[in-house]
């Protein structure tokens, strides 16, 4: 057990290392701000959690100590990291940052645009409920 745990921990703190190298990579090759924000969410993001994963089953197998830290610190990356990606993305739609020449599907669109059809429809309403 000892040789094979070792192996896989240091399998897991490897391949976290050489996704958080390709997070990197993207973030400077990516042509736009929406393409660049997925590779910093999922590839860091996952990049992040075998490292910490590994590093929990390193204390947890071979030190006989159970991190709560590092359990927490596994949860609250895997909920936070692609949360904020979308929220950057999405602040970045709004205020108007183009798409890449070649980007072939806009999805929020058309959302959006429904969105503000229903907005003005509401504020047309309270108007007409004032006067």
């Amino acid at each position: 057990m000892s040789q094979i745990g070792e192996f896989l921990i240091a399998l897991m703190v490897l391949l976290g290392a050489l996704l958080g190298a390709l997070s990197a990579f993207g973030l400077i090759r990516l042509p736009d701000v929406y393409m660049r924000s997925h590779a910093a969410t999922k590839s860091a993001t996952l990049g992040v959690l075998l490292i910490l994963a590994g590093a929990f089953l390193y204390f947890t197998f071979y030190l006989e100590h159970v991190s709560a830290k590092l359990l927490l610190g596994i949860v609250f990356v895997f909920i936070t990291g692609p949360v904020g990606g979308h929220l950057n993305g999405r602040a970045a739609y709004r205020s108007g940052v183009s798409m890449w020449e070649n980007s072939v599907l806009d999805d929020l669109k058309p959302e959006l645009k429904r969105e503000r059809e229903r907005m003005r429809a509401s504020r047309k309403g309270e108007h007409s409920e004032k006067g």
